[in-house]
């Protein structure tokens, strides 16, 4: 059952050196917060996970806390590149950094196999790319009954996944609205589970397109309001588009980005360009 804490308490019993590590959302409720967490604690040795890695994933394979990324697309969205992502990948800096590619659909289905308990998911799928020549994990597999040629990608069961909500409730109940992508799956795919949310309250209201991730899925849940930023969270806050602008300048730079590092995260607990 889900308990309550701190983040900073929460992210030093859940996450450790070494483990399978997803932090997801898409666009929209992007655990910032948590990411900057785990940098400031110093953890490594991470594989990081997530369909759709961002600029916190920059930030945390900048900080050197990954060894490896699982993913399908990565980038600065609507600005281009994650420019710490390639120093890793190109030149080893501050580490070198393994990728393990796929597409979206290969890694939302690997995603609901986890949570299904299955070993692999089947999918019709990367026919006509050359992702199964440079990805270990995508093997052809042909259909039993009707002897067709499919796609089989094994399961996504990370250590921990760690998702934004806009509220639970003080059982740790968990609802979340709006842009959604895998945080379900994910959650009920994992080991472990840390949900950050905007507020706790007595009682979980219906809204409209909204679920409601269980006590039981969830390991802990921490009160962090803004934990989002600067992506959004429906309902409470707006993107800041200003802040991934900003971001392209200072990621291009090694100093630049380890004198951010130091004043925004190691300095401080909200991660603000300002």
């Amino acid at each position: 059952m889900a308990r309550i804490s701190t983040l900073a308490d929460a992210v030093a019993e859940l996450v450790q050196d070494g483990d399978t590590v997803a932090l997801e959302g898409f666009t929209h409720l992007i655990p910032v917060a948590a990411g900057h967490e785990i940098i400031r604690q110093g953890i490594g040795e991470l594989t990081l996970v997530r369909m759709t890695p961002d600029i916190v994933y920059d930030q945390l394979i900048g900080a050197g806390c990954a060894t490896k990324l699982i993913f399908s697309w990565g980038g600065n969205p609507g600005v281009g590149s994650l420019h710490r992502f390639r120093d890793a990948v190109e030149h080893g800096w501050p580490r070198a950094l393994a990728i393990e590619e796929h597409s979206h659909a290969g890694m939302a289905n690997r995603y609901v196999a986890g949570a299904s308990g299955l070993p692999f998911a089947v999918l019709r799928g990367y026919v006509g790319t050359d992702l199964p020549t440079v990805t270990e994990t995508i093997k052809p597999i042909t259909c039993p009954f009707t002897g067709e040629q499919l796609t089989a990608v094994p399961a996504l069961n990370p250590d921990v996944t760690v998702i934004h909500a806009q509220r639970a409730d003080r059982a740790g109940n968990v609802q979340l609205w709006g842009l959604l992508g895998v945080q379900k799956e994910a959650v009920l795919a994992a080991g472990r589970s840390l949900v950050t949310v905007e507020e706790i309250v007595d009682e979980l209201t219906p809204v409209p397109g909204a679920i409601v991730l269980p006590a039981w899925a969830i390991t802990a849940v921490a009160l962090v309001p803004g934990g989002a930023h600067p992506s959004y969270a429906q309902g409470y806050s707006e993107r800041d588009n200003a802040y991934y602008a900003a971001w392209d300048a200072i990621s291009r730079d090694r100093v630049r980005f380890t004198d951010w590092l130091n004043e925004h995260v190691f300095a401080s607990t909200t991660g603000s360009l300002a």
